[in-house]
């Protein structure tokens, strides 16, 4: 994992408590790795929560203010390392309650989180990598290419930042209740700076959330989804959004390495491991392009292959961005979509559309990337000839 990777670096190189860029980051380690590296100064492991329990159920980045922490463990932890969540460049809040930070990364790179305040859950959507790699063609991140991975601490960091503004007391005012890995980026190309973050959502040291209140969304990485069932517990959401190879190929390219049928079969593999969950399959609804009645039918027909209760349909209507020739299908459509999955007892929800008018919707996210893919370029080339994304048929 990301957290023991960089104590092995930490570990094999003394630190420099006079130089400023030998100092280590205390959000890049969950709660094995912090002990190490406590063990490392020369301290007991019970020093290691303590800090923790600081940083994450007190959101305290000043080790001089942690009271309960000897003044030469402070001073030692002022010199050696710092706790440094990402810097906030502009919030935003939608006129439904939606807030959408822009986090500062290095070389003008920067990323988005958004925060969804319900009635009875707050959610956060966090972001995984700057920019992304897998060229969805809905998706207004994909247009902006990919950069690089988030380190754990960027990613948890998000979370950080946007409890420290909503006031979130953990195990008490808990005012981000589930956490959803569907920002910018595929997470599963992240795995172990993931792994950990969602490590420390989950600990009882660091956020406190229950399994089933933190879901990875993927848009289908089979061998790593196999690998995410064994390594922490965590929810599954799949990003489907077509149910026959020839579409979603179309919709989402890396359906041509892991096609539906591998795919699905992750998904069943997944639900063996764990019997008592289901899987969600996200499916976005673009109008003309795979909201016909057909669609639904191979949608219905696919989910029938799982276990009884082992999978729902989250339906998301499309989000428009600037150059994109998708359209949202429209309120009626969707209505007879939904209606059909119902009628066949498949578990279906309709996702309300959320934050659009900050673009902090499904599908808008699109931060700063200095991108490494030339697809940017590309996709501004397209725009300035009167070209747009092209539909599936």
């Amino acid at each position: 994992m990301a957290a023991h990777s960089k104590m092995n670096q930490v570990a094999s190189t003394p630190i420099d408590p006079t130089a400023a860029s030998d100092k280590v980051n205390l959000l890049d380690f969950d709660r094995q790795g912090l002990r190490d590296f406590f063990a490392q100064l020369g301290e007991k492991p019970y020093r290691a929560e303590q800090v923790m329990k600081w940083i994450y159920h007190h959101l305290e980045d000043d080790f001089g203010r942690m009271t309960d922490v000897g003044k030469a463990l402070r001073a030692k932890l002022e010199a050696s390392c710092y706790v440094g969540p990402p810097k906030t460049l502009f919030d935003k809040a939608a006129a439904d309650g939606t807030h959408k930070w822009l986090l500062g990364m290095d070389g003008g790179n920067a990323i988005e989180a958004v925060y969804i305040p319900e009635p009875t859950r707050g959610t956060l959507c966090v972001s995984s990598q700057v920019g992304c790699g897998l060229n969805c063609q809905f998706c207004s991140t994909a247009t902006q290419g990919f950069n690089r991975n988030l380190a754990a601490s960027e990613v948890i960091g998000q979370m950080w930042v946007a409890a420290k503004h909503l006031g979130n007391v953990t195990h008490q005012n808990r005012r981000i209740t589930n956490v959803v890995m569907m920002g910018m980026g595929e997470p599963l190309l992240n795995f172990d700076n993931v792994v950990t973050a969602m490590s420390l959502m989950r600990d009882d040291l660091g956020f406190g959330l229950a399994s089933k209140r933190v879901t990875l969304s993927t848009a289908g990485l089979v061998p790593m989804i196999d690998k995410l069932s064994q390594t922490i517990d965590v929810s599954l959401a799949v990003s489907l959004h077509a149910a026959n190879d020839e579409l979603r190929t179309e919709l989402v390219p890396l359906n041509k390495r892991y096609p539906i049928a591998e795919l699905m079969g992750a998904c069943h593999r997944w639900i063996e491991r764990r019997p008592r969950t289901s899987i969600t399959f996200e499916y976005t609804l673009m109008k003309g392009v795979n909201d016909q009645p057909e669609h639904a039918k191979q949608l219905i027909k696919l989910m029938r292959k799982l276990p009884t209760g082992s999978a729902k349909v989250n339906l998301i209507p499309f989000n428009p961005f600037p150059g994109t020739r998708f359209e949202r299908s429209d309120a009626e459509t969707i209505r007879a979509f939904q209606t059909l999955l119902l009628n066949a007892n498949v578990l279906t929800m309709l996702r309300r559309t959320r934050g659009d008018d900050i673009d902090a919707a499904c599908g808008q996210l699109k931060g700063q990337v200095l991108d490494r893919t030339r697809r940017q370029a590309e996709f501004r080339k397209r725009l300035d000839q009167g070209q747009g994304v092209a539909h599936a048929s």
